[in-house]
């Protein structure tokens, strides 16, 4: 099989394996709401998915994290986020055939993902993918976070698969260094929550892809050149 150079495809959360933005602009908007603010539109929300619970609430109350209030609106919005964490997200478009096809191929595939457990795995849960993925590292799994690379290390350790044999595919520049620092080939998911100030092609990549089906194109053109 061709892709047999890599044993091991690993993800970022949202914004590669999953389209969480729905849910979590409605986390802020409800915040928002709450607070007696105007709603956002969502494509001013999407941008910033990526980047976290305090991202949100940058974007949608326009303060920073020394403002005496800003934890507790995070907060507000995480408590939320909770409980509507899996009305609107889904796997992106055509990724379930991605997951079966690397299946299919003998490849396994995991999660890295600096979204905090307690959020992580009830939404892995809620759409039935926590059995199917052979490793899960979250944000407070080791004391470092990605770009740190010691999470991806992680994740290799628990498939059994050394850095060399394994992708990682992220939406964010910490994803493609902390893929670039562990030793594996990285790929850009330009479907993903890039800002307009994101300068993917700077980032070192080995490739920027345009839909989720392009990784297993990736992996099959890695194999044929291997074997050259």
């Amino acid at each position: 099989m061709s892709s047999r150079l890599y044993q091991t495809v690993l993800f970022d959360l949202d914004g590669t394996l999953l389209d969480t933005a729905p849910d979590l602009a409605d986390a802020l908007n409800a915040t928002l709401l709450a607070n007696g603010r105007a709603a956002l539109a969502f494509d001013d929300i999407r941008p910033a998915v990526s980047h976290g619970g305090a991202a949100l609430i940058r974007v949608g109350f326009r303060l920073d994290e020394a403002h005496p209030r800003f934890e507790a609106l995070r907060q507000q919005l995480l408590s939320h986020y909770l409980e509507h964490i899996a009305d609107r997200t889904r796997l992106f478009a055509g990724m379930e055939e991605v997951l079966s096809g690397l299946e299919a191929r003998g490849l396994a595939w995991g999660v890295v993902t600096n979204k905090p457990a307690w959020l992580t795995h009830p939404l892995l849960e809620a759409l039935a993918l926590d059995r199917r993925a052979a490793s899960v590292v979250c944000g407070d799994t080791l004391a470092q976070r990605k770009p740190h690379p010691a999470p991806l290390l992680h994740a290799c350790k628990a498939t059994g698969s050394r850095p060399e044999q394994c992708l990682y595919v992220g939406d964010a520049e910490r994803d493609v260094r902390a893929g670039l620092d562990a030793g594996m080939a990285t790929l850009v998911a330009m479907f993903g929550y890039l800002r307009e100030d994101d300068r993917p092609e700077s980032w070192g990549a080995d490739a920027l892809i345009d839909a989720p089906g392009d990784i297993l194109d990736w992996l099959d053109v890695a194999g044929r050149s291997a074997r050259r």
